[in-house]
């Protein structure tokens, strides 16, 4: 059992409160999952840059800037925790490999040109906190509280996954045939980093995007192909979509207002949002992919 939760703005006026937005509704999901917790903020951002989330773990932060420094230039960092967003020109091809060869105690978290992926191992209340989430502004985000069922309680156990340029996804249920799809990915030169099932639904949807199918084919397409039990909210740059699998035995909720459409594991995330009470509220049907801005 876990909790997830996304919500994307039709309008720019709660973008100044989307953290807030999406604090209230991790807090409410505590129950759902007290192992660990994770959240992804879309925002605009310089076309020309791309942003990379990065997790330093034990790392001294000032040492990762002097080390880095030392591999590439023109970049600025912001420092959330034990978090750090890279800001860089530099494209993902030639920074991921820098930081795979020389930063060995530093975790990739997610990339683009308007994602920033935060997530931490401990109670989801302690990690909104943590990371300052009600600071934050955008235009979509999606989080995930996790009970610990398929793999080990560490921060790469922990959602938001992300394996491809501003895509990520988050999980509740289970995947039985998740150790066939990672070895058929891995031919395909898919990585891996840990042995969650999440990990390769995140993969899943990520090599179908880049042979250029749009989400929702790669999701109906996932229906066929992601044997288990699961609701997914999967994010881009420009929007999200959610889906149930043809049983639907895990439970989901949507609120759609003129403002916004935020989705939960149960309503009771939802229920300090704006103007909620006037919101167009419903299940979303098993089998049946719903999108918004993509």
């Amino acid at each position: 059992m876990c909790g997830i939760v996304g919500i994307y703005l039709k309008t720019t006026k709660f973008e100044i409160d989307l953290g807030r937005m999406l604090s209230g509704m991790l807090n409410n999901m505590e129950s759902r999952g007290p192992d660990s917790a994770g959240f992804a903020i879309y925002k605009n951002s310089n076309k020309d840059e791309y942003k990379y989330s990065l997790c330093i773990n034990d790392l001294d932060f000032n040492k990762f800037k002097n080390d880095i420094s030392n591999k590439i230039k023109n970049f600025t960092l912001s420092q959330h925790s034990d978090h750090v967003i890279v800001k860089t020109t530099e494209i993902p091809k030639k920074f991921i490999k820098i930081i795979n060869k020389e930063f060995r105690d530093v975790s990739l978290v997610g990339y683009g040109r308007s994602i920033e992926i935060f997530k931490q191992v401990g109670n989801p209340k302690d990690i909104v906190k943590k990371f300052n989430l009600e600071s934050f502004s955008g235009t979509h985000g999606i989080g995930h509280t996790r009970m610990a069922t398929e793999s080990a309680i560490t921060t790469d156990g922990s959602h938001p996954y992300s394996t491809g340029e501003d895509e990520c996804l988050v999980h509740n249920g289970s995947l039985s045939n998740h150790n066939n799809l990672r070895r058929e990915l891995k031919k395909k030169g898919n990585t891996f980093n840990s042995e969650n099932d999440t990990e390769v639904a995140a993969g899943y949807v990520s090599n179908s995007l880049s042979n250029n199918n749009s989400l929702k084919d790669t999701l109906m397409s996932g229906l066929k192909d992601l044997d288990g039990f699961y609701t997914f909210i999967t994010g881009t740059r420009n929007g999200f979509a959610v889906v149930r699998d043809e049983i639907a035995c895990k439970p989901a909720v949507i609120a759609e207002t003129n403002n916004y459409v935020a989705i939960a594991s149960e309503f009771q995330a939802m229920a300090h949002l704006p103007d909620v009470n006037n919101a167009k509220i419903f299940e979303p049907e098993p089998g049946v992919v719903y999108s918004w801005g993509n």
